[in-house]
Order: structure tokens, then sequence, then C-alpha cells
């Protein structure tokens, strides 16, 4: 896989309004190899779940840290966004320490997605939930989570469940339901067009937790 560019929409939308962007691949999604960290087996039990969102939050807490060390970057008040898998390990690093972090957003967050390549095929979505439970025992920031309509991955029936285990626990999040986009929702957060819709979503959402350039 490889990182968004700076022109893409997404990033432009940060960029603009004064923060520092950082784009980091977890380990074993880019060109440098490696084993991937974030295995939950083929069970697709919520231990395995929640072990996988685990790893990608330390890879996560590592790209937080280089990041805040930069010496035109803030030292504090960072806000992770995650995409997918990595919504997912968003999600997770909530549950882990995490100081220099003031906001946590999760578009279309999630594991188990697409089994054997086919849409709305997911890997046990009832041990997913349960796995954001667990996850949400320690979850200490408020967060927001985005999903859509036609999310292929994560379907509203699990987005939901998610939700509902997550804060059931002592999580807290924010689970916004937005409409359909485009032939698949999972892609709104860098497609095309994408930042109109949840660019307000995100507005006001950092606003309430005072997290700025």
């Amino acid at each position: 896989m490889r990182v968004a560019n700076c022109e893409s929409e997404a990033v432009q939308w940060f960029l603009t309004r004064g923060y520092v962007v950082m784009l980091g691949l977890r380990r074993g999604y880019g060109a440098t190899g490696g084993n991937w960290a974030e295995n939950y087996s083929s069970a697709c039990t919520a231990e395995g779940y929640a072990e996988a969102g685990q790893a990608g939050a330390e890879d996560i807490d590592a790209l937080v840290t280089y990041a805040t060390s930069l010496p035109f970057a803030r030292r504090d008040g960072a806000v992770v966004v995650g995409q997918s898998a990595g919504g997912w390990a968003t999600d997770a690093y909530d549950s882990l320490p995490h100081p220099k972090v003031i906001g946590m957003v999760s578009m279309a967050g999630g594991r188990g997605g697409h089994v054997r390549n086919m849409p709305n095929n997911n890997c046990r979505p009832d041990e997913l939930a349960r796995a954001a439970g667990m996850l949400g025992r320690t979850a200490s920031t408020p967060m927001l989570w985005v999903f859509t309509a036609n999310d292929t991955f994560f379907a509203p029936t699990i987005a939901v469940a998610m939700h509902a285990a997550f804060t059931r626990s002592g999580g807290n999040a924010e689970l916004i339901q937005l409409g359909p986009y485009g032939s698949d929702g999972h892609t709104l957060f860098f497609g095309k067009g994408g930042s109109a819709i949840w660019g307000p979503l995100m507005e006001r959402y950092l606003a309430s937790r005072r997290a700025g350039p």
C-alpha cells in the first residue's frame, strides 16, 4: 500500500487549516516489507481482533511520538484519524495511554470485512462487536466514528453493534451514520468530494476537543 500524497483532498483539508499532517503505514503494509503485525487469524475471535488493533495502535503511537518531536510541530494536542483497519487501530489506541493526543476519529473503522474478497461478507461481526467492547473498557478520549449506509465492509448494523459494545463498556464515541456515498461508502474519507461530507463533522468534533494548529 501507499500513503496519500500531499495534494490529496483529505490531506489538503487539514493542511489548509494549519495542521501538520503525518501519514504512516503500519507494519506489513508498506513497500519495505516485514511481518504483518495485525494478523487476527482466520478464526476471527474478539481476542484476535483486539490484539490486531493494539498492534496497529503501537505503530500509531510511534508515529505520534515522532511527529510531536519535530521542531515545527506542537508537543501535544495531536489528532489521530484512521480509516478502515486504521480506524480500528485508532479505536484501539484510545484504549492505551496516549498523553500527546486530544482527539481521535475513526472513519469506517473495523476489521474482518470482505472475507474471500466478497463485499458485504464479514468474518464474525459478533466477535468484532465483542472486541469493540474490550477496547472500550480502558478508552479515555471521546471519539468520533463515521460510517456510511453503503459501506461494503461494515454495514450500518455492524457499526451500530460495535458502537453499542464500545460505549456500554465505558468508551465514549459519537457515532455518525451518513447516507450512501458513491458505489462504496467505505471510500468516503479519501474519496472525491468526501471532505465536503465529513469536513463539517470533523470541524465540529475538533472544536469540541479544542484541537487546532
